[in-house]
Formats: C-alpha cells, sequence, structure tokens
C-alpha cells in the first residue's frame, strides 16, 4: 500500500479495475459461450415458465415499492412534524438496523410475528378465531420487503423534507396554512422531486432479492429470476434454463439501472441523523393523535420482527447450539471468509480510490477521461451486475475444468469483496480526497514519500475511513447467502447456510438461536461502522467550523 508514489497509483487502480472486470467479465463471458454452446435447445429454454418467473419478478418489485413509499410519506411526515416526540432519535436508529440485519434473521423475525405460530395466530387464538396466517407466497415477499425498505423510505424521505428552509415554515405560520395547503405548496414539490429516485432504488432492491424470496416464495408461483436460477442448477443442473433465466435477469437489471439514472437519485442525508429543521406552526391536537399513530404502527412494524427474533433466539437450546462442532466451524469460516472479503473490497475501493484522484489532479480538461470513467464504473460494477449473475457464470464455467464445489470460498470471497465494493468506495473516497489536496503539494515540497508519507500524512487520515469501511463490509459479507447458497457444501459452511439447512429441515429451534448469534455478529459490526461514521461527521464539522 505504497500510496504515496504517484506512479504507481494508476496501476493499482488498473490492478483493481482488471479484477472486477473479470469477476464479472468472466460470468458474462462463460454465460455467452454456453448459450452459444446450446444453440436452437438454449433458446428454447425461454419458455412460458420462464416469462412467468420474469413477470413476477417484476410485479413483486413494483408492489413492494409502492406499499413502502405509500407508508414511508406519512410516516416521514408525522416524524418530521414532531422534532420532540419522545424517542424520535431512537426510533431513527432503529430505523437503520434492517439495513444491517442479514435477511435469513429477518425472515425468521417475521415468521415469529406473523407465521403460522407466531404472535399474531396467537392473538387470533385468544380472540376465539379461526384464522391462521399465511405469509408464505407473496403476501409474505412483501410483508418482508416492507420490512426492509420502509425504513429506508423513510429516513431519504425524512432527508428531503429537512432541507427546507425554516422560512418556509415561518412563512406557512404566519399565513395559517392548514396541514393540506402545506403538504400541498411545502413538502409534497421537494418530495416529489427526490421521490423518483427513491422509488427507483427499492424497487432496484426488490427486483435483485434472493434470501427473501428463497425463504418465503411458496413454490412455483412466488418464484422470481434470481431464485429459479439457483434451483436450476443446485436441484436440477439445468444448464440451459439456468443461462436463459440468468441472462433475462442480466437484461432486467441494466434496464431497471438504466431507468433509475434517467429518474436521479435520492439525496444521501438519508443515511445520517440530521436535526429536522425548526417548524413553527403548532399542530392541532386531531393531527398529533393521527400523527402519533402512524408512529407508533410504524415503530411496530418495525420494531416486533426485531424483538421477535431476540425472543426466538433466546428461547432455543443456545448452550447445545454452542457446544456443537459444527456451529464453531460455521462461525470461524463465517469470520474468516468476511474478513478476507473486507480485506480484498477494502484494498480494491482504495486502488480505486487514489487512481481516480491521481487522474483528476492530472486532468486538464473539464470533463473526464475513459480512464477515469472507468474507475467510477468499476466501483459501481456490482450493480449491473448482480452476484447471483456472477456466481452463476462462475459455477456454468468452473465446471468444465473442476468441481464447482470447491471454488467456495474463492467466489464468496471474491464476489462479497466486489458486493462491499460501492458502499467502501463512498466511505473512502471523501477522506482520501480531502487530505490529497491538503498534502499532496506540501509533501513534494518537504520531499516526504514513501513509508514516512504513508506512516505521518496518510494513515491518520484514512485509518477511522478505513475502519468503517471495513466494518461495513464484514457485516454485509457475513450476512450474505447468496454465492454461498450455489457453491456451499459439506466442507465449507457459513452461518447462513448453515441457518438455511436448519430451515430446511424444519429445526425452527436451532434456526432461530443461529439467526440470534448471526443478527448480533453483523449489528456489533455495524454499530462499530456507525460510531466511526459518526466521528468522521464530527470531524468534518470541526474542520468546517
Amino acid at each position: 500500500m505504497v500510496i504515496a508514489i504517484r506512479s504507481f497509483r494508476p496501476w493499482a487502480g488498473a490492478g483493481a479495475l482488471a479484477f472486477l472486470a473479470a469477476l464479472a467479465g468472466g460470468a458474462l463471458l462463460s454465460l455467452a459461450s454456453e448459450a452459444l454452446r446450446g444453440g436452437v435447445e438454449g433458446f428454447a429454454a425461454f419458455d412460458s415458465y420462464l416469462w412467468r418467473v420474469a413477470r413476477f419478478t417484476l410485479v413483486q418489485a413494483l408492489l413492494s415499492m409502492l406499499l413502502a413509499v405509500a407508508f414511508a410519506i406519512p410516516l416521514a411526515r408525522a416524524l418530521h412534524e414532531h422534532p420532540a416526540f419522545p424517542g424520535r432519535a431512537l426510533i431513527l436508529r432503529l430505523f437503520a438496523l434492517p439495513l444491517a440485519l442479514p435477511a435469513l434473521v429477518a425472515v425468521l423475525g417475521i415468521t415469529s410475528i406473523y407465521g403460522r405460530n407466531g404472535l399474531l395466530a396467537f392473538a387470533f387464538s385468544s380472540l376465539g378465531m379461526d384464522t391462521i396466517p399465511n405469509i408464505y407466497g407473496l403476501p409474505g415477499i412483501l410483508l418482508a420487503h416492507v420490512f426492509f425498505n420502509l425504513p429506508l423510505a423513510t429516513r431519504l424521505v425524512l432527508a428531503s423534507l429537512d432541507s427546507i428552509p425554516s422560512d418556509y415554515w415561518k412563512l406557512a405560520a404566519q399565513l395559517g396554512m392548514g396541514g393540506w395547503a402545506r403538504f400541498r405548496l411545502i413538502e409534497w414539490p421537494v418530495i416529489r422531486r427526490n421521490l423518483s429516485g427513491i422509488a427507483g432504488l427499492i424497487f432496484m432492491l426488490c427486483i435483485t432479492s434472493f434470501t427473501i424470496v428463497l425463504t418465503l416464495g411458496g413454490g412455483p408461483r412466488a418464484t422470481t429470476l434470481e431464485v429459479a436460477i439457483y434451483q436450476s442448477l443446485h436441484f436440477d443442473f439445468d444448464i440451459a434454463r439456468a443461462v436463459s433465466l440468468t441472462l433475462l435477469q442480466l437484461g432486467l437489471t441494466i434496464a431497471v439501472l438504466l431507468l433509475l439514472g434517467l429518474t436521479g437519485k435520492p439525496a444521501d442525508e438519508g443515511f445520517s441523523l440530521q436535526t429536522t429543521t425548526r417548524r413553527f406552526e403548532r399542530p392541532g391536537r386531531a393531527a398529533q393523535c393521527v400523527n402519533t399513530a402512524i408512529i407508533l404502527l410504524g415503530l411496530l412494524f418495525v420494531g416486533l420482527p426485531m424483538g421477535g427474533t431476540v425472543v426466538s433466539g433466546l428461547g432455543a437450546d443456545l448452550a447445545r447450539l454452542m457446544s456443537e462442532s459444527i456451529v464453531w466451524r460455521a462461525i470461524a469460516t463465517s469470520i474468516v471468509l468476511g474478513a478476507a472479503a473486507a480485506l480484498l473490497s477494502l484494498a480494491l475501493s482504495l486502488s480505486l480510490v487514489i487512481a481516480r484522484e491521481y487522474q483528476q489532479s492530472r486532468r486538464r480538461t473539464v470533463s473526464p477521461g475513459l480512464f477515469e470513467r472507468s474507475l467510477d464504473l468499476g466501483a459501481s460494477l456490482i450493480m449491473v451486475v448482480p452476484p447471483i449473475v456472477i456466481g452463476a457464470g462462475w459455477f456454468i464455467l468452473s465446471r468444465h475444468a473442476i468441481n464447482p464445489f470447491s471454488l467456495a470460498p474463492v467466489m464468496v470471497i471474491g464476489v462479497n469483496a466486489a458486493m462491499a465494493v460501492p458502499f467502501a468506495f463512498r466511505i473512502l473516497r471523501p477522506a482520501w480526497d480531502t487530505a490529497a489536496s491538503r498534502h499532496n503539494r506540501l509533501c513534494l515540497q518537504l520531499g516526504i514519500t514513501g513509508w514516512d508519507r504513508l506512516r505521518l500524512i496518510d494513515w491518520p487520515a484514512l485509518r477511522l475511513p478505513m475502519g468503517v469501511a471495513f466494518a461495513f463490509a464484514m457485516a454485509l459479507s457475513l450476512g450474505d447467502l447468496g454465492t454461498i447458497a450455489l457453491f456451499g457444501n459439506d466442507s465449507i459452511q457459513t452461518l447462513p447456510f448453515l441457518l438455511l439447512q436448519r430451515m430446511g429441515s424444519y429445526r425452527t429451534q436451532d434456526a432461530a438461536g443461529l439467526a440470534l448469534i448471526l443478527g448480533v455478529l453483523c449489528l456489533l459490526l455495524m454499530f462499530a461502522a456507525d460510531r466511526g461514521a459518526a466521528s468522521l461527521a464530527r470531524q468534518d464539522n470541526a474542520r468546517d467550523g
């Protein structure tokens, strides 16, 4: 990491870009060659089943997006209208937790509340009702997607409302505007400006959802493209169908990303905890009651599954679980593979960041060059080629030479590292660009290079953001199921893979205990990342002040 040597910087970025391109390009090349080798037989795989799966993929993503956004707007308005609501800061922090929870953990929490033996079924039984909840199929998928995306959409809409100047609220209070007038004239124009980006982001997350649909799909009628790819390779070993599904998934992802680029992107402030601008009007008693009810309902919807995960996990025989050697091996494997993926993600992201800053400093034109644009594309490559597509491509390619399951550690580390690059790049880039703009010229004048620059200048500036990026990348890798579901076997088992096996064999108590262990590990890492991000924000505010 001798990043002070200027001639090394573009080569580091080129190496990171080559790795990411080879990872995605090898998968795409495998799919293309397999499709050409299959000839007419390969195209015959585009049958009615495939189009039915594609239609369900789009429908469930659209419905999930509409529900999340429709509920997020009144919830964000209620939180914005009551900045002094008791526990408001804690509610916003709670709304950040679903982003850190592995999907399997959240699914178990949701079933503990809404499942056939969950809290809701117990309440119906206590009231003498024979209603038995069934969350498998489309209802369960929508419920889980809204659980994950409602908090995200709420924070993003709240960030839009926070951007409204205080003068607007002062003028609204002076003119005696009612609630509908304030929403129509002040709030809605700001929400509408960012709404397309928020909706597009949630739609993209739902269309590439794997774990939720795998566990709650409930059969062939509720299967998305990513789950169908996994089933074709892992159960049927139907290569022609897997290739057809993967190509369709790739085309669908690219089309959605192009539309998302046209609609804009949501504000980044949605991931922070900002202080709401001061509002001068006082809501009436009826409005206060309605807003309080909305906030409490949102809190229950998000908080109950998390509480259900904890209660179910504590109800499991944790002592017996922790005495099983297979559990400890799964924990150790998850930590080792997660740490390796986080380190690789950190190295790739830092190489892209320093190469981009070097190219930007040498730029003689306003617009970036081809190499600089390629570095930006490399940082978001995993958004264009989803992990399940990369895994499927390499699974199909490797079967001609070796046993694909022997590649499990390599593929888990590589794909999870690439999956975390967009987030790590976003964390590291501001810190590196700021440090470079302040120190490059002075270091050049004083002749500070090599190890001395790394030790005295670069490391103090990058230590905290690198720690935040590492914790975030490792948390993502720990909770991932997509790649290990394809390549996992009895010799290579992570915690999510072992959890899926216990769920498949109906050992629900063991699954609940494993979910609690996995959730605690991921939340500890995300807590460390959140504390680090808060420290970074305080440092930036101190410098600006």
